[in-house]
């Protein structure tokens, strides 16, 4: 007599009954199919329909989890499957970035309601400098906010690896300027820049043929010093913004002359200067955000 072979039992569940068991909305498990994050184990040919298997709860109530603590789904996607020290300390590094935002957001709300009271702020100071003409090395794309930071690595480490000549001075720190803001709505772009010796340029141009070449013309800037790495979301953003705006109004400065003129040049961001502040030395995570700008007949040049 033949041996009847048991079949296992299934651990196979539709779509809505495993988006009751993660606590992840059906129209979220969708998404998270469409993105490559967590996929179903089977999709019937026949109706399109999806199923999992129990074995993949885990993944999904660790996604329920991150995803309440603002991960972006592209850093989740990265992180499934990582070994758990690597994981835990991923999450460690995300929620000090959480809790750094989060008090700069209070500095913004804080600024706002006196604003909207009628009351005196406390705004970071503005100063101006002459930077001279400059070539650059630039590298410029459009990104979001969850891929905004990425990029700047990823320019770091190119300048890290090419072993690109240093330049004395705050005129030659590497600096990033936003052509457009980066929002959940904006795309930038955004383009990151490297002073290099003009001297220099051709052969580096030609070593680096992934970089831009280009030279940036003299102009002016009024600036304000950050308390650390910003980026263009960030509520020290739109805090140093609103700095440098009132301060341009209080100069006679308008729109038109802020920031756009001469009109390829835009807001940025200079790190890691070199200069010294106030008779010290700038710490290696030194930055300031700064407005071209071109002055008013009424108002002389500084030197």
């Amino acid at each position: 007599m033949a041996n009847e072979v048991e079949d296992s039992p299934s651990t196979e569940v539709s779509i809505g009954e495993f988006s009751r068991r993660s606590h992840l909305s059906v129209k979220a498990l969708r998404l998270y199919d469409e993105l490559g994050v967590l996929a179903p184990a089977r999709v019937d040919t026949a109706s399109g329909y999806r199923y999992y298997d129990q074995s993949q709860l885990p993944d999904a109530r660790l996604i329920a989890i991150l995803r309440q603590l603002d991960f972006p789904l592209a850093a989740i996607k990265e992180l499934l499957g990582s070994d758990p020290l690597v994981m835990a300390q991923r999450v460690k590094e995300h929620w000090r970035e959480v809790e750094v935002a989060r008090v700069a957001q209070n500095s913004l709300a804080e600024y706002l309601i006196n604003q909207l009271s009628g009351k005196e702020s406390a705004m970071y100071e503005v100063a101006t400098r002459e930077v001279p003409e400059r070539t650059l090395l630039c590298l410029k794309r459009n990104v979001d906010p969850e891929n905004l930071w990425a990029f700047g690595k990823e320019f770091i480490a190119i300048l890290r690896e090419r072993h690109l000549p240093k330049m004395p001075g705050r005129e030659g720190g590497m600096f990033s300027i936003y052509w457009g803001l980066v929002t959940g709505d904006s795309d930038g772009p955004v383009e990151w820049c490297k002073p290099i010796p003009p001297e220099d340029a051709e052969a580096l141009a030609s070593q680096n043929p992934d970089l831009a070449l280009r030279v940036e013309p003299a102009h002016s800037e009024a600036y304000v010093v950050l308390p650390s790495d910003p980026d263009s979301s960030s509520p020290q953003w739109q805090l140093a913004m609103d700095a440098l705006q009132n301060w341009a109004t209080a100069q006679g400065i308008n729109d038109d002359e802020l920031a756009i003129q001469p009109a390829d040049l835009g807001l940025r961001f200079t790190y890691f200067a070199a200069e010294p502040i106030t008779g010290n030395n700038v710490p290696d995570d030194y930055s300031d955000f700064a407005a071209p700008f071109a002055y008013p007949d009424s108002m002389s040049r500084r030197p």
